[in-house]
């Protein structure tokens, strides 16, 4: 079973639930930035979570099959065609051999996922068929999918139907809250540029991909006084060299927050003054430039929480998907 690529869209990779395991020889986990949405994508056609589907970034590709397919996409919104004829998202529903799967103008969010029934069955690398382009690793070669590729998808379960009910979904406040964790180098500030942090409104900048998303519009940051260590450059925002986890918030120059995300490097010289928590990484993959965001401390109890509830939900629904 396979399928093949018409249009690419935008920027469209093959992504799983990532290869964890070698952060500390500089290999990030990668995999689906929202990876709610690729789990459910997987619930809908059948699959086990974390079989290798596709992410398309602002614009869908276009495909056409050479069987029978069961097929879910979740996600973003955008309006979804089967040679034409819409089909709902967050369901999933059978493309048969000789159609053509596509899609409209992005509505909402950022990110689409298309699950196939069986999951996409590309060559492995280092555990996960998930794109990283930059070590050249997964997905077709080690890059986005092109036109005329032929993509293998593995045996499906079986061909049925589901629809998830959106009243599972979490909701969406506006502005963006991102719950951020205060970390190592969070002491690098002064008590008023923390407080200013957390109350200014932020905007999401031109430049967020999958290695981070930079924010704009707050406050420049001003760092307590220190005598500058060896090894470390001029500027205040600089550091000997630190660990970066997922989700780290660092600042160069005490300009601009970049939140590192799938794709991003393990460590490096900037400060990180906390790191946004677990529950709320695959919102950021949703969100689009200009996007208004504010930042909410919150303590490590509460970001335990937010874990467990987030947990519980995708208990929830995959109880409701059977």
């Amino acid at each position: 079973m396979a399928f093949k690529v018409v249009k690419p869209g935008l920027s469209t990779t093959i992504q799983d639930l990532g290869r964890p395991g070698y952060f500390h020889l500089g290999i990030p986990e990668g995999g689906a930035m929202d990876r709610f949405a690729m789990r459910v994508a997987n619930m809908l056609v059948g699959n086990d979570e974390a079989e290798a589907g596709l992410e398309a970034v602002f614009m869908g590709p276009e495909l056409t099959f050479e069987d029978d397919t069961l097929v879910a996409v979740t996600g973003g919104e955008m309006p979804i065609m089967v040679d034409g004829e819409p089909r709902e998202s967050w369901s999933s529903f059978v493309v048969k051999a000789g159609q053509t799967l596509s899609f409209g103008f992005l509505k909402s969010g950022a990110r689409i996922y298309i699950a196939f029934g069986g999951g996409i069955d590309t060559p492995s690398a280092l555990g996960s068929r998930s794109t990283y382009p930059i070590g050249a690793l997964g997905g077709v070669e080690g890059r986005a999918i092109a036109a005329d590729d032929v993509i293998p998808v593995g045996k499906s379960k079986g061909m049925t139907e589901r629809t998830l009910d959106k009243a599972l979904l979490a909701p969406v406040d506006t502005p963006v809250s991102l719950r951020v964790l205060p970390g190592l180098y969070w002491h690098r500030l002064t008590p008023a540029s923390q407080a200013q942090f957390f109350a200014d409104e932020w905007t999401v900048a031109p430049e967020a991909d999958r290695m981070g998303y930079r924010f704009r519009g707050g406050a420049p940051m001003e760092f307590v006084e220190r005598e500058q260590p060896f090894g470390a450059g001029s500027d205040p925002s600089n550091i000997v060299d630190g660990c970066y986890s997922y989700g780290s918030i660092q600042v160069p120059g005490g300009q601009e927050p970049i939140v590192l995300h799938r794709d991003a490097v393990s460590g490096g010289g900037y400060f990180t003054l906390g790191a946004v928590i677990s529950a709320d990484m695959d919102l950021i993959g949703q969100l689009q430039p200009n996007t208004k965001v504010r930042f909410v401390e919150v303590t490590m109890e509460q970001a335990l929480a937010a874990r467990t509830a987030r947990r519980e939900r995708l208990d929830k629904i995959r109880a409701a998907l059977g």
